[in-house]
């Protein structure tokens, strides 16, 4: 052992004792990291030296180790202790927030003083009723409200496509708005087919309208328009559900507006086909919830044992009353539903007894697109088995059967259906009808608001009342009783004939005043070469006729599709931001009156294909065309809590099939 040894030659075996402590607690901090034959020393087991005799040997060290120190005890903390900490977690700090909330809301809570007066009634117009301007609830007279707030007063009729471009483009600076509708969510319509199957669930298509109107401070009504005052500026509304039919008995029946925007929808014209009360429809979400609801009774009706064969067949049979977009997807989506769903669980049934028809009265389905679109579904639906009835119009809608006629030979066929779905057109809503009778002398439609090109009410007064939407069309020209007037205003060599660069001039100014015939006149050059029917290198009088009445057919109505509404609804809101911070009338008629851009149609048709019109002839269909159907749809919904349920239920689709359960 080593020894230290003074100056004097004395031995400093007093080192041990002074540094011993120390030693113990650095060992004891380090105990885990020595390794273990260091672990085992300890200043107890240091040699003690028992003479002041330098020698060179001492007393072995010991062979066992002592136990490692044990940890110290932790404290016991007294019953009265704990008890007292949990009472201050569950009630203290709740309490303490509270007051903070409570505090906070009181010094930022801001009194609005217009609504501290009770509610009154207050009655006008001129049918005496009582009036509000829809502001938190209160019954308070119209003007009184209106005198403490600069902004106009707009009311939108309707929750759909084109009330919701509204809302999106307005200024809550500017508007005070207000929705009245009889539904209180906005429904995606273009995927509603998915839904009645199971595809999609219901909530993934609706959107609250209270939470659009929530960035405007705006405000909806549940309740159904029945009048408008356009005198007054009044609108007559009354009660739905429970007081359907009603007044509001205290809340209000009129609602004054500064601007009014008509964006009702329509209804499935019927044609005056009797029988209707045994057909579907597919307007709403009630409608998809029925469809769906049906097509599983039927289908566990036709499994059950003492069903006969006739009545399986009349179960089975789906017969579809129109090709337009709805009822061609209806019939895809029932497809797949049938093939990849309801056969695994349906093993009595066989495949070939579920029957899926579609008549349609014009020579090819899908009709308002490309005639590439219709012949690629036709065929695909014929690989499917999916029986097109082109040409042929119903007559009779029984209970169980759907009796039509083929125009072409005059016979009439008879077909059973379990499920009958009516999808043919639009008419006009009860609100529609009321206001274009008051409107004789500048309304003509029979099916729709007439609107001008700027989208405002013909018979009207002006940047008061629009109507977008379904319930709006702009009137067709008449371009075959102006001839001569064309003829004389673009001859400019006057030979009573039309050159190439003169029928040029002709089709840039009608384009320019009816963008939608760009289409028809998008290659002037073919266009200009199918009327000279002589080949002179000039159009006639009669050339130039032929022409303006073809061109005249060609500029039809605009369909009645999302895609339409949805720009009409951008232009009108647009329109009124701008039309409030102008002031003189010359500026307001400089303003570019409304033109529809076609970007594309597209439809699913069963299978993973979809198929899509592009314009200009451009069509596509195959390898992708689902996913790209899709990603179109995705993007065009109103929130992004929309699109994650959307892509929830694809994902649930593909990974667990579709909801066969009956609800």
């Amino acid at each position: 052992m080593l020894r230290l040894i003074s100056p004097r030659g004395q031995t400093i075996h007093t080192l041990t004792r002074v540094t011993a402590p120390a030693l113990q607690q650095s060992l004891n901090f380090s105990h885990r990291r020595l390794p273990a034959v260091a672990r085992t020393f300890s200043p107890q087991s240091t040699h003690r030296f028992t003479s002041k005799s330098f020698s060179t040997t001492g007393p072995s060290l010991s062979s066992q180790a002592p136990p490692p120190p044990s940890p110290p005890k932790p404290k016991k903390r007294s019953l009265i202790y704990r008890a007292g900490r949990a009472l201050l977690i569950i009630v203290a700090v709740p309490v303490a927030g509270s007051l903070a909330y409570a505090t906070y809301d009181a010094v930022s809570y801001e009194v609005d003083e217009l609504h501290k007066r009770p509610p009154r009634r207050v009655i006008g117009g001129p049918k005496n009723l009582v009036m509000t301007h829809g502001c938190k609830g209160s019954v308070l007279k119209a003007e009184e409200i209106h005198e403490n707030d600069p902004r106009q007063r707009l009311v939108i009729l309707g929750s759909g496509w084109g009330a919701v471009s509204v809302i999106n483009q307005l200024d809550h600076k500017k508007f005070h708005v207000t929705v009245v509708s009889p539904t209180n969510y906005f429904l995606f319509t273009p995927l509603l087919p998915s839904a009645t199957v199971g595809t999609l669930e219901l909530r993934s298509l609706i959107e609250p309208v209270r939470r659009l109107l929530a960035k405007l401070g705006g405000y909806y009504l549940e309740a159904r328009a029945e009048d408008v005052d356009f005198e007054n500026q009044l609108v007559e509304v009354s009660g739905v559900n429970k007081s359907e039919g009603r007044k509001f008995y205290g809340m209000s029946d009129y609602f004054p507006y500064d601007k009014l925007v008509i964006a009702v929808g329509s209804e499935s014209m019927t044609h005056g086909v009797e029988g209707m009360e045994y057909c579907n429809f597919l307007k709403s979400i009630t409608d998809a919830r029925d469809i769906r609801r049906k097509v599983m009774e039927n289908f566990e009706k036709a499994s059950l044992p003492t069903t006969t064969d006739e009545e399986r067949r009349q179960l089975l049979s789906f017969v579809i009353c129109g090709g337009g977009p709805t009822g061609v997807e209806f019939a895809a989506e029932l497809y797949d539903f049938l093939n990849e769903d309801l056969v695994g669980y349906f093993p009595a049934i066989p495949p070939e007894e579920v029957q899926v028809h579609i008549i349609q009265s014009a020579g090819h389905i899908l009709n308002t697109y490309d005639l590439k679109i219709s012949e690629m579904t036709e065929a695909k639906f014929k690989r499917d088995n999916i029986n097109v009835i082109t040409g042929a119009r119903v007559g009779k809608v029984n209970p169980t059967s759907v009796i039509y006629k083929d125009k072409a030979t005059g016979k009439e066929v008879e077909i059973p259906f379990g499920v009958c779905l009516w999808s043919t057109g639009v008419g006009m809503t009860p609100l529609v009808k009321t206001l274009v009778a008051k409107l004789p002398t500048s309304q003509s439609n029979k099916h729709a608001i007439e609107t001008d090109a700027y989208m405002r009410v013909l018979g009207t007064p002006k940047e008061t009342v629009y109507a977008i939407g379904d319930c709006a069309t702009i009137p067709q020209p008449q371009f075959v009783g102006k001839v001569m007037e064309y003829i004389k205003e673009h001859d400019t060599n006057n030979d009573g004939t039309l050159s190439y660069e003169e029928f040029k001039s002709l089709a840039n100014k009608i384009v320019a005043k009816h963008s939608i015939l760009k289409v028809f006149l998008a290659h002037i050059d073919e266009v200009f070469e199918k009327y000279d029917m002589d080949h002179n290198g000039k159009l006639d009088f009669d050339e130039i006729q032929a022409f303006l009445r073809d061109a005249e057919k060609s500029c039809t109505a605009l369909p009645a599709t999302a895609q339409v509404a949805n720009q009409q609804g951008t232009f009108v809101g647009k329109r009124i931001n701008t039309i409030y911070d102008l002031t003189s009338a010359e500026e307001i008629e400089k303003l570019p009156p409304f033109k529809y851009t076609h970007l594309g149609s597209l439809a699913y048709i069963g299978g993973n294909d979809a198929v899509l019109d592009m314009g200009r002839g451009m069509v596509y269909s195959g390898l992708g065309s689902e996913y790209m159907w899709r990603s179109v749809y995705f993007t065009e919904q109103v929130s992004m809590r929309t699109r994650l349920l959307l892509l929830l239920d694809w994902s649930k689709r593909a990974v667990f099939g579709r909801d066969i359960s009956k609800f």
